[in-house]
């Protein structure tokens, strides 16, 4: 199992120094790496400049791990090359500290699963789709939906795969981001009328009442 891992960055050299050290430490040598570095090419965004990371793969496999994100640890991509599927994907840890828990692929209709970082894309089945750039905020929402529903086979590790940085655009624009999805599950036929209602609720909670938020998250994930 060959993978690419693909790394987008601007302006933040201590965070892809951590990403570089989490990525040289793994101890499992099979893979590429692939960097699209904004301050050295121009690009018209996020979404864009991940597409150019997907043209330059090579991998049967891919992972975005963005400057600032790391492995959870250096046996990380050996746990992963252990399974066979078309989407593979596993928990998260959000700043070192919480585990984020994934939710089954089934559940995409209400939400993205787990963190993009924890999510692993066999090349075969991507083909030449790409992140949909009319979405500012959740084209990786679309993007991961639109391979779940062309995967035949799925894998879900239960351990963190990786520990994610918070304070991206996805949750400082969490509110747009929320509509995207709707639009996005309208566009592809997908029903949910609850989920919007079920994310402003957490969004809120999270906001407010950040113990609670955890704890009753740790209760869900039991």
């Amino acid at each position: 199992m060959h993978f690419s891992i693909i790394t987008i960055t601007k302006k933040n050299p201590i965070g892809f120094q951590k990403t570089k050290q989490s990525i040289e430490s793994q101890n499992c040598s099979d893979f590429e790496w692939v960097v699209v570095d904004g301050d050295k090419e121009p690009d018209n965004g996020i979404y864009d400049a991940m597409n150019k990371g997907l043209d330059r793969a090579k991998g049967d496999y891919i992972i975005f791990m963005n400057a600032g994100d790391v492995f959870y640890d250096a046996g990380t991509l050996s746990r992963i090359a252990q399974q066979e599927a078309d989407f593979i994907y596993g928990d998260a840890a959000e700043d070192g500290n919480f585990i984020k828990r994934a939710r089954s692929h089934t559940q995409i209709t209400k939400g993205m699963i787990t963190h993009h970082q924890a999510m692993v894309y066999k090349r075969s089945v991507i083909a030449d789709r790409r992140y949909d750039e009319s979405y500012k905020i959740a084209a990786d929402y679309k993007f991961t939906v639109q391979h779940i529903m062309e995967s035949k086979t799925f894998a879900y590790i239960d351990q963190p795969l990786c520990i994610f940085e918070s304070g991206g655009v996805s949750q400082t624009h969490a509110a747009r981001g929320r509509g995207e999805e709707k639009v996005i599950r309208s566009e592809l036929g997908l029903r949910s009328p609850l989920t919007p209602y079920r994310q402003w609720a957490a969004g809120w909670l999270k906001a407010r009442a950040p113990a609670l938020y955890l704890k009753l998250r740790a209760i869900a994930n039991q």
